[in-house]
């Protein structure tokens, strides 16, 4: 049995290294804070039966110069252990929820490497996103990001 629920300051470094396990993108701690700190209705963990945190997403509300209010998922990931349960999708929804609720965002973005075929699926076919760009050599070994885009504002009230 998984529990999901919004991410606390306590739950840094079980987030970072989930991180840290899965993914070649690794962030300081202080990023994790910021994140936390600023933002922290939209960020959530997935624990298993014993507390452990078992996947997470960091989420933010974007600081660019648009004039439409929007979200960006920083970074997702589950422990390959706990994977195919479900557990990203729900984590997702409960991001973008609180996005379009609480800031009103009307979109979420974010970046996915262009080799990354289930979470590209994941993305698209589960969740609905559309690839609005293609970012030439945006990861740090060179590879390319699809940049992903999901409208918010038609969302149903609750999708989770």
């Amino acid at each position: 049995m998984h529990n999901i629920r919004l991410a606390r300051p306590e739950d840094l470094m079980g987030m970072q290294a989930a991180n840290l396990e899965n993914l070649p993108e690794n962030y300081l701690m202080k990023f994790w804070m910021y994140h936390a700190t600023t933002w922290p209705q939209l960020s959530f963990v997935a624990e298993d039966e014993k507390g452990g945190i078992v996947g997470y997403v960091l989420a933010k509300i974007d600081e660019g110069d648009s004039k439409e209010v929007h979200g960006h998922v920083n970074s997702i990931s589950v422990l390959r252990s706990h994977r195919r349960l479900g557990l990203a999708k729900k984590l997702m929804l409960l991001s973008q929820e609180a996005m379009a609720t609480i800031y009103k965002a009307q979109y979420v973005s974010l970046h996915v490497r262009k080799s990354n075929k289930a979470a590209i699926a994941l993305y698209r076919d589960t969740l609905g996103f559309e690839v609005a760009d293609i970012e030439k050599k945006y990861y740090g070994d060179g590879e390319d990001a699809l940049k992903m885009r999901l409208n918010l504002e038609n969302m149903p009230e609750s999708q989770s």
